[in-house]
């Protein structure tokens, strides 16, 4: 084992990095608190500076999918660092984005989606979603310029993709490149609004909406408003950063109710959770209208590291562990041991609700603001990371055995708060 210096590492932390996402700085840097210095992991463990073992609870923020270490994954990544470790996407192409592309529309019913948009994260590939739909009505004379998201929606936080629906989220103001919004709160409000004509595009986190607190859509809802959309002459886009590769006990949260959006964003668990990298799905119908040489059909949006082979090649090997080993079809006793033991915990002092959607498990925990990140704290202590919202999303690799000890520390840490008043020093606020 590496021998390191925590309490230098610790202080040099505090000393020059501003931590995010929406980290309380004032709260990071005190000096009770004691951060968690990771450098190592395998499977659905991650290890510490000082040798501690956990289960990692929240994937490392909802990203990783096979565990850590994987040797397929490891083995891609490797091979391509070989070749080339990164290369322009401006003027040239490269093997594994092309590669990557065709595997991901054929993921698709024939004749969907055509053409994949690489950038670096959610956020950055949401905003190129908003960037091609609004050049897509304008190129074809239209005057739709308004997206419609719904409340306590989360679809990243760079300025247009912000604009949907986290600047109302963690109360701050975005000025500038904003995009105009109209929110509903379901789909039923959909008909109240009263020029369908405006609409450009609707826009979801399908099945489930994660920043909100793991909020579960009624069934049928995607259906509602692919009816909708369809009648209204309007773009559905769906927002599979956190929902897509598994999490919601299918490939794509999409595929349960068998809806096909006209763009799908996906990153987080594209590489496995390994490397930054995000793609935007577009359909044929919309790339079409981009397909002409004039300057008009260009369109000016991308990022230095957009389809950067070390990321497409690790996400090659992502899709091909999916193939290869069948995690799909080995999740359903593993979501079924999540929803059990889930429900065990809702008869627990202080529990509002729990709910679960595949391999996602929420808890909602009554009393004062601020018990959860107590209950995260015992947690720790007890072999658990997990986040400030009680949220259990591991990777995938999750073993049942892994799973029974998540939980049961779970349970302990939700008896040690709300039955011996356990609260432990205070834990830095982050979002969600």
């Amino acid at each position: 084992m590496d021998n390191w210096d925590t309490t230098r590492l610790v202080a040099d932390d505090k000393r020059y990095v501003w931590h995010h996402p929406f980290t309380s700085m004032g709260d990071w840097c005190a000096p009770e608190h004691e951060p968690i210095v990771l450098v190592g992991g395998e499977g659905a463990v991650v290890r510490d500076s000082v040798g501690r073992e956990d289960i990692d609870g929240n994937a490392s923020i909802w990203t990783n999918v096979h565990g850590h270490n994987h040797p397929r994954i490891n083995a891609a990544i490797r091979a391509q660092l070989e070749r080339v470790a990164h290369t322009s996407f401006l003027g040239t192409t490269n093997p594994p984005a092309i590669q990557l592309a065709r595997e991901i529309v054929e993921l698709f019913p024939p004749e969907k989606f055509g053409h994949v948009f690489y950038s670096d994260d959610g956020s950055t590939g949401m905003e190129a979603a908003l960037r091609i739909v609004s050049q897509y009505w304008k190129l074809r004379g239209s005057e739709r310029r308004v997206f419609v998201s719904f409340r306590d929606a989360y679809h990243g936080d760079t300025a247009g993709a912000a604009s949907l629906g986290a600047a109302s989220m963690f109360g701050a103001t975005i000025t500038g490149l904003q995009f105009p919004v109209q929110r509903v709160g379901g789909p039923e409000e959909l008909e109240m609004i009263p020029n369908p004509g405006e609409i450009a595009a609707v826009v979801i986190e399908p099945i489930i909406q994660g920043a909100a607190g793991m909020k579960i859509w009624p069934a049928g809802t995607l259906q509602l408003l692919r009816e909708w959309c369809d009648s209204a002459g309007s773009l559905l886009i769906a927002d599979e950063v956190m929902t897509g590769f598994g999490r919601t006990g299918e490939m794509f949260a999409c595929e349960h109710e068998q809806v096909h959006p006209d763009i799908c964003v996906f990153a987080k668990g594209l590489t496995g959770g390994y490397l930054p990298l995000a793609l935007t799905l577009i359909s044929d119908q919309v790339f079409e209208a981009f397909s002409g040489s004039n300057r008009e059909a260009t369109l000016f949006y991308g990022h230095s590291y957009g389809g950067n082979p070390l990321g497409c090649a690790a996400a090659l090997a992502s899709l091909e562990i999916f193939h290869k080993e069948k995690t799909i079809e080995a999740l359903a006793p593993k979501m079924e041991a999540l929803r059990k033991g889930l429900a065990l915990t809702a008869e627990l002092p202080g529990i509002e609700r729990v709910r679960s959607c595949g391999m996602i498990g929420a808890v909602d925990l009554s009393g004062k603001t601020g018990l959860a990140s107590h209950v995260c704290r015992a947690a720790r202590e007890r072999g658990l990371l997990t986040r400030n919202t009680v949220v259990l999303m591991p990777p995938l690799v999750i073993s049942l055995a892994q799973i029974e000890q998540m939980l049961r520390a779970l349970a302990e840490s939700i008896q040690s708060v709300f039955v011996s008043g356990q609260t432990g020093a205070k834990i830095p606020v982050v979002a969600g």
